[in-house]
């Protein structure tokens, strides 16, 4: 294991905002803060979540331009975590957090209604793992259980496969609802279609795995949908 990563490690524990929970320890008593993230907060600002968020950065962009609202970034990866972990420490921006578990565990980590908004960035596609992609059935499964009834989820990806799979397969199969799609996302300038809102969304920030996608000349799909 790399130096860097044994001091990220370390530092990683003294982040407040970052929230590391063996399986064992939510076994035995569950996460503390399930049902209870507005008291952490201090507000009841809805509470987006970004899954499979890497070094954190949308998390971090998302939550400063709009500090109305509260922002969790969830992966397993420590070492990435601690980068926007760091960052939000340093800027003091009190409406992010970190959750470092595994996305087959979320539903423990909050309550029937506690989320408002997904966010789906760059997740591995998983081409021969049907039921590990972050848009199988399965994992909207655990959407369901806290995400609350008329939120949207977001998927953006430069994976043509999964983004193919989740809007031909996934969301026709669940009878869910498609408010906007496209298989190349910045074909179409936010700015010169203001009827469509949710382009400025998808196009206000970019992650760093989507700027290195951008830069190799990949196109980003992007889809926003409801489960109800």
């Amino acid at each position: 294991m790399g130096h860097h990563k044994l001091e990220r490690f370390a530092e990683n524990l003294t982040f407040p905002n970052l929230f590391q929970v063996s399986f064992e320890m939510l076994k035995e008593g569950g996460f503390a803060l399930r049902g209870k993230w507005a008291e952490y907060f201090g507000n009841d600002n809805p509470i987006t979540l970004e899954l499979g968020c890497g070094k954190g950065d949308y998390t971090v962009a998302l939550a400063r331009i709009h500090p109305d609202r509260n922002y969790i970034g969830v992966d397993i990866k420590g070492a990435r975590l601690w980068r926007g972990a760091k960052t939000s420490n340093e800027e003091q921006m009190h409406n992010v957090a970190f959750i470092r578990t595994r996305i087959e565990m979320i539903e423990q980590f909050f309550a029937p209604g506690e989320v408002s908004e997904i966010w789906v960035t760059f997740p591995d596609p998983q081409p021969k793992k049907e039921m590990k992609r972050l848009t199988s059935e399965r994992f909207l499964g655990y959407y369901k259980k806290f995400l609350k009834p008329g939120s949207p989820i977001h998927l953006k990806t430069d994976s043509a496969e999964l983004h193919e799979y989740t809007r031909d397969e996934v969301i026709p199969a669940g009878g869910y609802r498609v408010e906007y799609t496209t298989d190349n996302l910045y074909a179409t300038p936010a700015a010169d279609h203001p009827e469509i809102p949710c382009l400025a969304e998808a196009q206000m920030t970019q992650t760093f795995y989507e700027r290195m996608f951008l830069a190799e000349g990949k196109p980003i799909t992007y889809i926003k949908f409801y489960l109800s």
